[in-house]
């Protein structure tokens, strides 16, 4: 039971950071689709070497995460829409106490639905990964994420100092 706990927290700071990198919203351009499908694409590789999977296990819990991802974005898409809602309402002089409500429920049922799709991932894993694969996956998904933000981190310094470079 602890170390389901365990997995769960870790797995949400994977997703929460996974949502700090990529923007929730629509992309706006064909060269950002272009991107994060490249990113998923090097993580399925990397987590295929850093796990050792089989050709089966990779043929079911791939279609899984790839899907519960795909679903989470719109989700957390809904929760960005619903958070910037509420910065609406409570800019408001005249705050609606039940308007207020009705956005925080809805929050809060949007929650449920990443957590659930969470523990639903979990499962596929925990049904076609040995305890071990699980554990790796863990520690792989962390680091994955933390060099990506790095990189991310790295390229926006990078961008911009060349357009203070160009102004000059």
């Amino acid at each position: 039971m602890k170390a389901k706990k365990i997995f769960s927290l870790i797995f949400c700071f994977t997703f929460i950071s996974l949502i700090a990198f990529t923007d929730v919203q629509e992309d706006k351009s064909p060269y950002r689709k272009g991107i994060r499908e490249n990113i998923q694409m090097l993580r399925l590789l990397k987590m295929t070497q850093a796990l050792d999977l089989t050709e089966e296990q990779a043929s079911k819990i791939f279609p899984a995460i790839n899907r519960v991802e795909k679903e989470k974005m719109k989700i957390n898409k809904e929760i960005s829409q619903k958070i910037t809602e509420l910065k609406l309402i409570l800019d408001k002089e005249k705050l609606d106490e039940n308007e207020i409500q009705n956005v925080m429920e809805d929050l809060k049922g949007l929650r449920s639905l990443l957590k659930g799709k969470d523990e639903e991932l979990e499962n596929v894993l925990e049904e076609n990964l040995t305890l071990v694969q699980r554990a790796k996956y863990l520690l792989f998904m962390v680091d994955f994420y933390r060099g990506l933000r790095e990189k991310v981190n790295r390229a926006r310094i990078l961008q911009q100092r060349l357009r203070k470079g160009e102004k000059r």
